[in-house]
């Protein structure tokens, strides 16, 4: 018995509920395991050398070196390893990974970093300067994200502010164990629940599995957007929020975040936008005169924004900023111990120690870009993504999902479309894989601004589609586990693959 086969057989043909039933009941015979972890294997062993591609270039440390290496040849290992890695990325291959990417910025940022690289947030009373870098990260942040026009903002129970976090996952998680506790505190609710859109980002499940919240998932309608009428009737008594995309990760549409915070306000509770993805380009869209609907504090049910300060706001990687409606709600958030030996302990985030230069890197590059700086660079990327987009849409066997501004999901009605990411690959292209519907995207990015990058993005898609076309039993790189992620109804057993991909990053 193989995957294909399973899911080939009745297990594959009937209600993903009773096919999981089914199969966990037939997995519990050790034959049927140790065949199903032979398949994982097989599966995994093509992709092996993708994900270790150094070991018989470079020495390999499983313990301690006797002695330690000379600090220049480490430099001059890292360097060739960096050598070997950037040129994708520097040349726009990467979807989103890189959002910025010019050598001057990043050398810049560098500078910043190693200044401040001994600074720690925990100890404000050493680096005072941590605090002031990220209480003006969030009050830049909610300025741009309508805290200016939020009601009555002189108000404690409506000043716009909120933390620096280590990026968007943790903005999320964050958000979603405020509002647990405040739901527990204020209106005595112990089984918390939160509705989100099946297009919500995975870091809600996440929390919703960390912090044992209900997740109640709602479908998207015809334009990939949340379904408001769905909304409404998943709400109950143990609602505690609900959650809009702006974008969403998968195919880059904007929720109807203000008939969904309305529905949130009505009701008495929660309404998170999260704009992980967009906060720092579709405020400057709207400047600019795309259309682009209202999803930030000015809308009165929004009670809490994420939006990632190292994607579109060019910080370095691992900061994020997490913004709440009113000190109280905030509070929520904090973790504070009064009676530990250790003497008087809080935090404001998950994390104790935190890097400060991490803070003070993301506070220059926003200070440095400025309102005009992000102006500039959302309608660079913005124009791109209408190349894009323009150029998909005259490939044939091609359609865009939706109506995005420049996160571009493309799928296929006649091709295998993970056929054509996998020739995409083999043409240095890192694009996103994305099922229910099967497509991939491209996230566009400064990087994909540069002169011909939009054109030979299109011109490889052209070839891609044609190869596939020509050969549509083409197999191998990640089509067979796209293709069986997307189509296996017993989805345990697709999150048994993925546990066995983990396990192979942290194989020596």
């Amino acid at each position: 018995m193989d995957i294909k086969r399973i899911n080939e057989s009745f297990i594959g043909r009937v209600n993903p509920r009773i096919a999981t039933w089914l199969f966990n009941r037939i997995n519990k015979l050790p034959s049927i395991e140790k065949k199903i972890d032979q398949e994982y294997a097989a599966l995994l062993h093509d992709l092996e050398h993708s994900v270790k591609p150094y070991r018989e270039q470079f020495d390999t440390y499983a313990d301690l070196p006797e002695k330690g290496r000379a600090k220049s040849d480490i430099l001059k290992e890292m360097q060739t390893l960096t050598g070997i890695e950037d040129s994708r990325w520097q040349e726009g291959y990467a979807s989103g990974a890189v959002y910025h990417g010019d050598a001057d910025h990043i050398n810049f940022l560098n500078q910043v970093y190693a200044l401040n690289s001994q600074s720690n947030p925990l100890h404000s009373d050493l680096w005072p300067s941590s605090a002031k870098y990220e209480s003006e990260i969030i009050s830049m942040t909610a300025k741009m994200l309508g805290a200016e026009t939020a009601v009555n903002p002189s108000d404690a129970d409506q000043e716009i502010c909120g933390a620096v976090s280590s990026g968007g996952s943790e903005s999320i998680l964050l958000a979603m164990k405020t509002y647990r506790d405040w739901a527990r505190d204020q209106k005595k609710i112990m089984r918390p629940e939160m509705i989100v859109a099946v297009t919500a980002h995975a870091a809600f499940e996440k929390a919703a599995a960390y912090f044992k919240i209900k997740l109640k998932r709602i479908p998207v309608d015809a334009d990939y957007r949340a379904d408001v009428a769905a909304a409404r009737k998943a709400v109950s008594r143990n609602t505690i929020v609900i959650v809009g995309s702006a974008p969403s990760f998968p195919h880059g549409m904007v929720d109807p975040i203000a008939e969904l915070s309305e529905l949130a306000k009505e009701k008495g509770i929660g309404f998170h936008t999260d704009a992980c993805l967009g906060g720092f380009i579709l405020p400057w869209a709207e400047k600019l005169g795309w259309e682009v609907p209202v999803f930030d504090f000015r809308l009165p049910g929004v009670t809490s924004i994420s939006a990632d300060t190292h994607k579109y706001g060019y910080a370095a990687k691992g900061t994020s900023v997490i913004l709440y409606r009113g000190l109280a709600l905030r509070r929520y958030q904090y973790f504070t111990s009064s009676d530990w030996p250790g003497g008087l302990y809080f935090s404001p985030t998950f994390a104790g120690s935190r890097p400060g230069a991490l803070s003070a890197a993301c506070w220059a590059a926003m200070i440095t870009t400025g309102k005009k700086g992000y102006m500039a660079a959302s309608k660079k990327i913005l124009e791109t993504a209408s190349i894009i987009k323009k150029g998909i849409q005259e490939i044939s066997d091609l359609h865009i999902l939706g109506n995005p501004l420049w996160v571009i999901a493309f799928g296929s009605k006649t091709l295998n479309i993970y056929q054509v990411m996998d020739y995409m690959s083999s043409r240095s292209w890192s694009l996103n894989g994305l099922h229910h519907p099967s497509c991939v995207h491209i996230c566009v990015t400064l990087r994909h601004t540069q002169p011909g990058v939009a054109e030979r993005f299109i011109d490889d898609l052209k070839a891609a589609v044609d190869a596939v076309r020509k050969n549509p039993a083409r197999n191998g790189g990640m089509a067979p586990i796209y293709g069986m992620a997307a189509n296996f109804p017993v989805r345990s057993l697709v999150g048994r693959l993925l546990e066995r991909y983990i396990d192979l990053l942290y194989k020596l």
